[in-house]
């Protein structure tokens, strides 16, 4: 067998179901093979005379006929498909999305419902089964443990047809299709967990119809109508108790030669999927595809050379024209941005953005074949970029990147609640058009983004130093973040006396994103396949890593590295935070201005007003993840799992002393919230309380504890409790009475949970982090605090209220520690 062979095989074991998206296939190696004469006599000659017979009659009956991929065949009230023998074993992908929808529905049109990878198998002369390409495990290529497990694995029959006959002339097996496509099925219907999900019962068989079967040379268009039993559903539109949709399913030919498989690398964002390969000689080996499209360059010489060079096949991304006119054209220069990646890979023109066909109607919007941004009308407040791909070698397929009209709504309030006080373009509710469109931009490319295959990356924005987000020249030529998949909107940190201009502003295609394209999608000829050229591919990516721009994180912000938050700017979560809150005090002196509303109603203001304090919180989100974190390294050299310093714990700590435990009053200025009728004091104190427990956390302190004994610049916690002492026990009698009435709200929380701590209920031990820690050393550290805390309130001297406060909580701190004591 030789290599190319090998490979081949190697690549169609590899099933992995990865999220993807489609281009069109249009080249004669993709188009179905014809029957030679030979075969053709041979099925003539095993088929029965009956099914002769069967064939010929159904035919006499009429009907219509097209002919593609299937002939299609639509006699009487019965639909048919026509397969081709060339067509058996080859692999199809099974795409089915809305097309139209109730009012009130979950999903809209565009939006997927569920796909599949297919194959037709010949079982005998009277059957013929579909089954799906599931696969997670292979073997090596001439391993005898291919052998076992091809004997061990079998993929499940999604369908089984029977073989009315076959067309005299072409000897394509006709099947009627008509139950298959009308019922309710993982491939052209619903699962019983995906009616469940959209809100809806079960199928209403006397109202479902097939609306049309439609053929092309790759592909089937199916298009049914539906409806569902309703029972209990809040749609308007079900009233009757029932509601009707519209679904199109896609049927495409896959490639029949796999497109040369990338394998993952952990240190690069790509969408991928797992699997295992069997070894002879070896343990089995954990590997993944990566997701990206099919570039080869039209000039192999020119693009050996360095050359730049086009494509055999530019992705192409068409603008569903319901778009807006004036939104379409910042959609295209989202999509077309990327090109500059691409030439970091070395293809020019390699993406393009297209208006849609409209004077085409033999081609659908629905149709697998074609990336299509779809433009949704919908109050939801996203934009989302999927992907569909072959799971023989990772190739996208398909992309519809689903756009929600609401969009502009929350990048309206991103901008103003960021940027207001750096772009008068920003302080009011109307942006101008071109400030609009440029949003809608930075969208489009990172939506694009992910439908090349690209993950978040939200460490990119840690690798730029905080002063340099307000140095002008710096920010401008560099971008605030050093990628467009960094959930990074706007640069926050800048002030106004910087006078940072729109390139300092917004995010950009930038230094990850190029390279990350150029490992992905760069053309590597001179590697047979995946395995040859994973060493050199590795080996690049860890000479790349010195580079901190280039870092990626997988963690998307869910893990413990404070480096990589989403929303978040800067190496330094404390500095950042505080220019971002001196730029959000600034917006609050002008939120009613900005908002005003001609009709005098307030909608906007306390929309703006609620945006304001979503910020701030997410500021306080950002410092808090310094406090015991751990920064997850790939980078060569680098320790895997770093402490956080103990300088930047206490950073943290003081941060929340400072910017909340010091009640954030400026967020609610008098005049608005008697308009609003917003509860600040509730507001505050249930978010100084929630913070509080985290820091006093029996977890919380374990991790400390834990810390220092992995780390040369330990953090004690006795040192980390005596911080968090200090930001909540300040004085009292100030001149400030509002700050007063808050500071006894923290300090009787602080003995509550101290009490907790020690004195935790019985449910406390059942599992968890807590019940680890309540049986480990954070216990002894809470017993000396307390001693700290009964001393401080004995030093007190104070009258009035504030004497009172003190000794009601030396009465909690006795009743803790004897109940503490007696538990012993």
């Amino acid at each position: 067998m030789n290599t190319k062979t090998h490979i081949h095989k190697l690549l169609m074991m590899a099933a992995l179901l990865l999220m993807g998206q489609v281009a069109v296939y249009a080249d004669d190696k993709d188009s179905v093979d014809v029957v030679t004469d030979k075969a053709k006599e041979e099925c003539s000659d095993s088929l029965p005379k009956n099914k002769k017979d069967t064939y010929a009659k159904l035919i006499k009956q009429g009907g219509s006929k097209e002919d593609g991929l299937f002939t299609v065949r639509h006699i009487k009230d019965k639909w048919y498909l026509e397969v081709p023998d060339s067509v058996l074993g080859r692999m199809l992908l099974v795409v089915t999305r809305f097309v139209s929808v109730p009012q009130g529905f979950k999903l809209l049109s565009g939006e997927e419902v569920n796909r599949s990878v297919v194959y037709f198998e010949q079982y005998d002369d009277k059957r013929l089964l579909l089954r799906e390409y599931v696969r997670t495990q292979y073997a090596r290529s001439g391993d005898r443990i291919e052998e076992s497990l091809q004997q061990s694995v079998i993929n499940p029959i999604v369908n089984n047809f029977d073989v009315i006959g076959r067309n005299p002339d072409t000897h394509a097996q006709l099947i009627d299709v008509t139950k298959w496509v009308l019922s309710d099925n993982k491939l052209t219907g619903f699962t019983s967990s995906d009616r469940t999900v959209v809100g809806v019962g079960t199928l209403q068989s006397d109202r479902s119809f097939i609306d049309t079967l439609k053929t092309y040379p790759i592909n089937l268009e199916i298009r049914t109508l539906r409806t569902y039993a309703m029972t209990g559903t809040k749609i308007p539109a079900a009233k009757s108790g029932s509601a009707t949709l519209m679904l199109n399913t896609s049927i495409v030919l896959l490639p029949k030669e796999p497109m040369q498989a990338r394998l993952f690398d952990e240190r690069v964002g790509f969408f991928c999927n797992k699997f295992t390969r069997f070894l002879d000689d070896d343990a089995p080996e954990h590997d993944a595809f990566i997701s990206r499209f099919r570039l080869e360059p039209k000039d192999p010489k020119a693009y050996k050379a360095g050359k730049l060079v086009e494509p055999k096949k530019p992705i192409v991304f068409y603008i569903d024209p319901a778009t807006p006119k004036k939104w379409a054209k910042y959609l295209k220069m989202g999509i077309e941005d990327w090109n500059v990646a691409f030439e970091a890979a070395g293809f020019k023109h390699a993406i393009q953005a297209k208006d849609w066909p409209t004077d085409n109607p033999h081609i659908s919007m629905d149709d697998a074949r074609f990336n299509v941004v779809r433009y949704l009308p919908s109050e939801t407040e996203n934009a989302y970029g999927p992907r569909i791909v072959d799971p023989r070698s990772g190739e996208i397929i398909d992309a519809h990147i689903c756009w929600y009209h609401n969009v502009m709504s929350l990048v309206r309030k991103w901008y103003m609640r960021q940027c207001g006080p750096l772009d008068k373009r920003a302080q009011s509710m109307n942006f101008p058009d071109e400030l609009m469109g440029q949003l809608i931009r930075f969208v489009s490319s990172h939506e694009v983004g992910h439908s090349l295959g690209l993950r978040h990356n939200m460490i990119a924005s840690s690798a730029t130093p905080v002063e340099k987000l307000r140095d002008k020249a710096w920010v401008e030529q560099h971008g605030h973040t050093a990628s467009i998949m960094d959930y990074a909107r706007f640069n926050y940190v800048a002030q106004p006396e910087d006078k940072v201009g729109e390139k300092g502003l917004f995010p950009r295609i930038n230094d990850y994103d190029c390279w990350a394209i150029k490992w992905g999608y760069q053309w590597r000829p001179e590697f047979k396949n995946a395995y040859d050229e994973k060493p050199a591919l590795r080996a690049e990516v860890s000479k790349a890593l010195t580079n901190r721009r280039l870092w990626w994180s997988s963690d998307e912000g869910k893990g413990s590295d404070p480096r990589s938050q989403t929303e978040d700017l800067g190496d330094n979560s404390m500095k950042a935070s505080d220019y971002g809150i001196e730029n959000l005090k600034r917006i609050m002196q002008h939120l009613k201005e900005w908002t005003a509303q001609p009709d005098g109603q307030y909608d906007d203001l306390q929309e703006m007003h609620k945006s304001v304090r979503a910020q701030y919180m997410r500021y306080t989100d950002h410092v808090q993840k310094n406090i015991a974190g751990k920064y997850a390294n790939t980078a060569p050299g680098q320790p895997r799992n770093a402490i956080v310093p103990r300088a930047i714990q206490k950073q943290a700590i003081d941060w929340m002393g400072r910017q909340l435990f010091t009640a954030p009053l400026w967020l609610y200025p008098q005049d608005i919230i008697e308009i609003l009728g917003t509860d600040a004091y509730d507001e505050i104190q249930n978010r100084q309380h929630t913070v509080l427990s985290f820091l006093l956390s029996p977890g919380m302190v374990l991790n400390v504890h834990k810390n220092t004994q992995l780390t040369n610049d330990p953090y004690p916690a006795d040192e980390y409790l005596k911080d968090v002492f200090a930001i909540v026990w300040q004085p009292i009698d100030t001149a400030d009475k509002r700050q007063d009435n808050f500071r006894r709200q923290l300090q009787r929380g602080y003995v509550q949970l101290l009490g907790r701590a020690l004195n935790p209920a019985p449910e406390d031990y059942k599992g968890g982090i807590l019940a680890t820690a309540l049986r480990s050393d954070a216990t002894i550290f809470f017993e000396q605090h307390l001693n700290d805390v009964e001393q401080c309130l004995r030093n007190q001297h104070a009258t009035g209220l504030t004497a009172q406060h003190y000794q009601n909580l030396l009465l909690q701190v006795k009743k803790i520690r004897e109940k503490y004591e007696s538990g012993k």
